[in-house]
């Protein structure tokens, strides 16, 4: 009996020891969602000089700060946007066709290489466990094309096409999605972006965001993300993982 108040209070010591351990454990990030534009492939680059050839043929003057205004939109949402403003009759569906062969073709042509880093990451996250998804504006095609061309595709347990949905980023409905895929609470899921329209989208869906601070996808407020990385160097699993 003597020995009673010491088990006790070991007892009380391993509880205290132990209850912050499974609290942390059961907030634990468990699914990434990457954007694919920006984050995988530096295409914006190449998007703005196809669309601006484009633009040009079309006879519309877009400025730069409101063409960098659709950076993580749908090509769709893009053209219904200009065509509203600029107030010309073409037909948004035929203009998104057409950018989308375009493209395309680019990527066929093209001998591209994931952006640095990246690559690592991945197949790092998939080590440890995470559920990988895919999440972006573009067609799935290219999505497909461009995780096959960078053989990535097997990392990913899914991938969502922003043109499959209602509603573009920065509407959360692209990760709501995701999270329903990947079977996973929002609070769970981080989310890594590079277009403010693509953190607001993350952040409106209650998940954790990383602000991939792309020079190229033009001047892009990532103030809302979590944090706000220049490399994917600066990432790692345990990084990700207790995210908050």
């Amino acid at each position: 009996m003597g020995d009673l108040p010491k088990l006790k209070e070991n007892y009380q010591v391993y509880c205290s020891l132990l209850i912050p351990i499974l609290a942390l454990n059961l907030i634990m990030n468990q699914v990434v969602i990457f954007d694919l534009d920006g984050v995988i492939i530096d295409s914006e680059p190449i998007h703005f000089t196809l669309e601006k050839q484009m633009f040009r043929e079309l006879n519309i003057d877009v400025s730069f700060s409101e063409h960098n205004s659709y950076v993580g939109t749908s090509l769709q949402n893009m053209w219904e946007s200009i065509i509203r403003k600029h107030k010309v009759s073409y037909d948004p569906g035929e203009l998104t066709r057409r950018k989308n062969e375009i493209y395309l073709k680019y990527l066929q042509e093209h001998h591209l290489h994931p952006i640095e880093g990246v690559t690592e990451l991945i197949k790092d996250l998939h080590k440890n466990n995470f559920k990988l998804l895919i999440a972006s504006s573009s067609d799935m095609k290219i999505i497909e094309i461009v995780l096959k061309k960078f053989q990535l595709v097997n990392f990913f347990k899914a991938m969502v096409s922003g043109t499959e949905l209602t509603h573009s980023k920065p509407h959360p409905e692209i990760f709501l999605k995701a999270a329903k895929l990947a079977e996973c609470e929002t609070k769970k899921c981080v989310v890594i972006e590079d277009s403010e329209n693509g953190v607001k989208a993350a952040r409106a869906a209650g998940m954790k965001c990383v602000g991939f601070l792309n020079p190229n996808s033009g001047n892009q407020d990532l103030r809302k993300a979590n944090i706000i990385i220049k490399s994917f160097r600066e990432l790692d699993t345990n990084k990700i993982q207790y995210l908050d």
